[in-house]
């Protein structure tokens, strides 16, 4: 059993909130069991061996980072990511329709939002073939640049340790 989470970060919050999903499985299944990366490292084939994939992002005018997102997230200071982001890895990605994949992200704390980073990785996978996809968490930003609102590394932490406990019905 193994779980691959690939993350993009440009202020280092969605990266913060990956490392917390991983602890939460990492106790539950051990550190051997779950791999953190970057889309720009992450394999387009995903062997038999995973179990769970995990897909995280920020979210960007409602949706998946885009090139021209990333620019602007760069011109304002970010300092991470680099090597494509999320849409263009799925895109790219052998698909799995047995494969249990579940997305999550970053967005700004908001009364609603029109859409989210989750949403839009949830709907390319669908798109590729990843029939057992499902929308995950959203992890809140006070800011563009963060920080996360208080008890969001722990809250993610908990939902990686209900992720592990749902692989052992």
């Amino acid at each position: 059993m193994s779980v691959l989470i690939v993350a993009e970060s440009y202020f280092g919050n969605t990266r913060v909130v990956a490392r917390s999903i991983a602890s939460g499985l990492t106790k539950a299944l051990g550190p051997q069991a779950v791999t953190l990366t970057r889309p720009g490292e992450a394999p387009r084939e995903l062997g038999p061996d995973i179990t769970l994939l995990l897909v995280g992002a920020p979210t960007h005018d409602y949706a998946l980072p885009k090139e021209r997102t990333r620019e602007q997230a760069a011109a304002k200071g970010a300092t991470e990511q680099g090597g494509g982001g999320v849409q263009e890895w799925i895109a790219q990605l052998a698909p799995r329709a047995d494969l249990r994949a579940v997305t999550f992200d970053t967005s700004l704390e908001m009364r609603f939002t029109l859409g989210s980073a989750s949403k839009s990785a949830y709907k390319a996978l669908k798109k590729r073939g990843f029939r057992l996809a499902e929308r995950g968490e959203s992890f809140r930003v006070s800011g563009m640049a963060g920080p996360l609102v208080a008890d969001e590394e722990a809250r993610a932490e908990a939902w990686g340790a209900q992720l592990a406990a749902s692989l052992h019905p």
